[in-house]
């Protein structure tokens, strides 16, 4: 078995979470390679007992990819990994964790993913682009949300959202999310959207700071599309990004579809923990 290991270097202070995942899975006959998630600032020194490998290049042949890190490790190594269908299993280093399936504490269970003793649970992902003038300049895919909200400078953005095509509500406010029920505990929450299991099969739409009462989140079956038709935007463009990715300018008249993506993330589980339980921990018991 052959597990690459992701920590986040900005959180996994010298690596010291990694390197006792790596004793403890050595220790039951397990391959592990060392790979970073994302590039490093140039003056990021990496220790020199450590080895590290290339992301793509290990994931070939590999089984099972471990990210140490918040949620944003995760969500940005596991891009790699679904393309490869292969399983994540996150270890939470950041605050909330809600993709993660161990704390720092639970490192000792990694010992039952040489004996397959684990599960894997599928997560929905959603794909978007952006045509313009007919043509499609943007496309990707999230495993949280995609995100159009304003710039820095913009006052507010003039949105129409339609769910198959039928005209769901126009608004001017700061933006609009459009998630998976994943990240229904992320962004889309904050701004008022509903909680849904991560299990289920949704496409949550929730306004940012509408200017109207009308304009409420709502929730729709798997197979809808959801389209926004972007009219004004006050001075600045407004912007679109996929799970906090690189953003991409939205110009009038644009049209951003979003619909489920046929891949999907699929999360390793090696607790029985109920997501229920996961709610009040993160939440209500801190």
């Amino acid at each position: 078995m052959k597990i690459v290991m992701t920590p986040n270097p900005y959180r996994d202070k010298n690596f010291r979470l990694a390197t006792q995942a790596q004793q403890i899975l050595h220790g039951v006959g397990v391959e592990t390679k060392l790979c970073l998630p994302f590039g490093v600032d140039k003056n990021f020194e990496l220790p020199g007992n450590l080895t590290f490998h290339n992301l793509n290049e290990e994931l070939r042949n590999a089984d099972l990819l471990i990210c140490f890190g918040g949620d944003g490790t995760i969500l940005h190594a596991s891009k790699a990994a679904n393309s490869r269908n292969i399983p994540v299993l996150g270890v939470n280093i950041g605050t909330m964790g809600f993709m993660a399936e161990l704390e720092v504490g639970e490192l000792d269970q990694l010992v039952r993913l040489a004996k397959g003793d684990y599960k894997v649970e599928r997560r929905m992902m959603l794909s978007v682009e952006v045509q313009r003038d007919g043509q499609t300049l943007f496309n990707d895919t999230a495993l949280n949300d995609v995100a159009l909200t304003k710039g820095a400078v913009a006052r507010v953005i003039q949105m129409e959202v339609q769910c198959d095509g039928i005209r769901a509500y126009t608004f001017t406010g700061d933006g609009v999310l459009v998630c998976t029920p994943t990240g229904s505990t992320a962004y889309s929450m904050s701004a008022g959207g509903p909680i849904v299991e991560p299990s289920a099969q949704n496409i949550i739409v929730t306004p940012i700071c509408a200017h109207t009462a009308q304009a409420r989140p709502f929730v729709t079956a798997k197979d809808r599309e959801i389209t926004i038709r972007v009219g004004k935007t006050g001075r600045k463009n407004a912007f679109l990004s996929a799970d906090g990715g690189r953003a991409f300018r939205v110009n009038l008249g644009d049209v951003i579809r979003i619909r489920r993506a046929r891949q999907e993330t699929r999360l390793v589980r090696l607790k029985s923990t109920s997501f229920y339980e996961i709610i009040n921990n993160k939440f209500f018991y801190r």
